[in-house]
C-alpha cells in the first residue's frame, strides 16, 4: 500500500465511520461498506482505528471534509478529522456506530478485543464490551434487551409510555431515566449505574426489588442480593472504563487485572504465583496492551517476565525465574 493509497484509505475509513453514527444507514450502505473491506484486508485496521477515535472526546482540529456528510444532531465529530487521520487509537475498540429502525429481535454479538457502540432508534446509546452477545427487541410498548453474556452500558432515553429493560438470565433491571451497565459473571449479574435510578429484581421474586443509584453498584443471582456497595460516583466511573479503550486499576491485585485484560486479548496474561496474584496495583492502561502492563508491573515488583510462548504472559517472581536457571 503506497502513501497516497493509504491516505485515500484512512479518509475513506473515517467518512464510513461518520455515516455509521449518522442517521439513515441503509443496507446498501451497509453493502458498500463490506465491497470496500473486501478490496484490502489491511482496510479493516484503519476502519478499526478510525471507530476507536471516534469514542475519543471532542478534538478540535483545523481540518475540515466538506465532502463528507454531517453527523446529526449537532455533534462536532467530523473535527477531529485529523485525529482520524493520524492517531494510533486503542486498536481493539470497535465504535460500530448504526440507527437500527423498531426491530424484532436484532443481535449483537462482540469478538475478543472488539467495544461496539450503537444508537438505537429510541435515542438509547448501547455500548457493547469485549466478548458479549445480546439481543434487542423494540416494541411500541417496551424496550427490552437480553444479555447472554459479557457486558454493556446503556444511556437510556425517557419514554415513560416504553419500559427499558434488561435482562441477564433470571436477573432483571430496568431503567428510570438512566445510564447503567449489566455485567453477567460467573456469581451473578453485575449492575453499575452512573447516573439516575434503576431497579433490580429476578424473575422468580419479582415483588422484592432493590433501588440503585448513581454511584453505587450492586451483584445479583437468581436467589438473592450478593453484594451491594454505594460509594461515590468516581469509582463506577472506573470501572467503565473499557468505553474509552482503558483499564482503570485502583488497588486491584494483580489476579483481577490479568482476568482484566485477558477479556480483551488472545495473548493471555498468567499469573505463575499466587502471591504475586494477591499484590495490589495502581495504574491506566490501554486494553490492547498486556504487554506494557507487564513491563509495568516488572518495573514495579520483584518479578519477571516470561515472553517465549507467543500465547501467553507469564508473570513469575524474580528469584523463581533465576533459581531455574
Amino acid at each position: 500500500m503506497d502513501h497516497n493509497t493509504a491516505s485515500a484509505d484512512r479518509d475513506q475509513a473515517a467518512r464510513w465511520v461518520a455515516m455509521m453514527d449518522g442517521a439513515g444507514w441503509t443496507a446498501q450502505d451497509e453493502a458498500g461498506l463490506q465491497a470496500w473491506l473486501a478490496a484490502d484486508p489491511r482496510r479493516h485496521g484503519l476502519l478499526l482505528q478510525a471507530q476507536a477515535a471516534w469514542l475519543l472526546p471532542d478534538v478540535v482540529t483545523p481540518q475540515a471534509a466538506a465532502d463528507v456528510p454531517q453527523p446529526v444532531g449537532g455533534r462536532r465529530g467530523w473535527a477531529r478529522r485529523g485525529v482520524l487521520g493520524g492517531l494510533v487509537a486503542a486498536s481493539a475498540v470497535a465504535a460500530v456506530a448504526t440507527r437500527f429502525a423498531m426491530s424484532q429481535g436484532a443481535q449483537y454479538i462482540t469478538r475478543l478485543g472488539e467495544i461496539r457502540r450503537v444508537p438505537l432508534d429510541d435515542g438509547t446509546v448501547m455500548t457493547i464490551n469485549s466478548d458479549t452477545a445480546l439481543k434487542v427487541n423494540l416494541t411500541p410498548h417496551a424496550r427490552e434487551i437480553e444479555l447472554a453474556q459479557g457486558e454493556a452500558w446503556f444511556e437510556v432515553a425517557k419514554d415513560a409510555q416504553r419500559p427499558f429493560v434488561v435482562a441477564s438470565g433470571p436477573v432483571r433491571a430496568q431503567a428510570i431515566g438512566t445510564a447503567f451497565s449489566v455485567r453477567k459473571r460467573e456469581e451473578g449479574v453485575e449492575v453499575l449505574v452512573t447516573e439516575g435510578v434503576v431497579e433490580t429484581w429476578t424473575a422468580q421474586d419479582a415483588s422484592q426489588k432493590l433501588r440503585v443509584a448513581a454511584g453505587e453498584r450492586a451483584m445479583i443471582n437468581a436467589r438473592a442480593l450478593v453484594h451491594y456497595q454505594a460509594s461515590e460516583t468516581a469509582p463506577v466511573d472506573r470501572a467503565l472504563a473499557w468505553r474509552n479503550g482503558m483499564i482503570d486499576l485502583n488497588g486491584t491485585t494483580l489476579r483481577d487485572a490479568a482476568d482484566e485484560f485477558n477479556r480483551y486479548n488472545q495473548r493471555q496474561i498468567v499469573i505463575a504465583d499466587p502471591d504475586v496474584a494477591g499484590e495490589q496495583f495502581d495504574g491506566l492502561f490501554r486494553i490492547g496492551d498486556p504487554e506494557g502492563f507487564a513491563e509495568t508491573i516488572k518495573a514495579t515488583l520483584n518479578v519477571s517476565i516470561n515472553t517465549s510462548d507467543p500465547r501467553t504472559i507469564r508473570i513469575e517472581r524474580a528469584a523463581e525465574v533465576n533459581s531455574m536457571k
